[in-house]
């Protein structure tokens, strides 16, 4: 999907919400932050866990997340992620490391090998990456917050109009 047409393709899917415009900014927010964040397989999940009790719109959150986090944007997000998670957290998760790890990863060895080194780097990368990604992902849900609220109050007004007009 060209950049234009997927940006097309979330803005009306984000026209086509309903509800609360605080619901929906929550929700846009709420996806923002898990879909900064370097958790993948568990996307989805954390949105549930996030989003229901704060009442958040989770399919805002949903939607939000899929179109910040994807194939395109997971190198950034993860490299900007050990950068900053390293800056906070120096000498726990080293390029070097990084590269040793992914030139095992990379030659083709069984994929039993290859879990051994995963889980020896384990804690340490896991704190560094969270760390890093949760920092990226504060400002990003803070912005995401403001612009959709204001979006969905704009959206709203005109639907109420449209329907006054009526």
């Amino acid at each position: 999907m060209k950049p234009n047409r997927a940006a097309k393709y979330y803005y009306l899917k984000f026209l086509r919400l309903q509800g609360d415009p605080h619901s929906l900014a929550l929700g846009v927010a709420i996806g923002l932050f898990v879909g900064i964040t370097p958790t993948i397989p568990l996307h989805s999940l954390l949105i549930l866990i996030l989003a229901w009790p704060l009442r958040g719109n989770i399919l805002a959150a949903l939607i939000a997340a899929t179109a910040i986090s994807n194939p395109l944007t997971w190198l950034p997000q993860y490299y900007f992620s050990w950068r900053v998670g390293s800056w906070l957290l120096p000498g726990h998760l080293s390029w070097n490391r990084i590269h040793a790890l992914l030139g095992l990863l990379t030659s083709g060895i069984g994929f039993k090998q290859c879990l051994a080194p995963l889980r020896h780097l384990g804690f340490e990368a896991a704190a560094v990456m969270l760390l890093g990604g949760v920092l990226l992902a504060i400002p990003f849900s803070f912005a995401g917050y403001i612009l959709s609220f204001k979006f969905f109050s704009s959206l709203r007004k005109k639907r109420q109009e449209r329907h006054i007009l009526k």
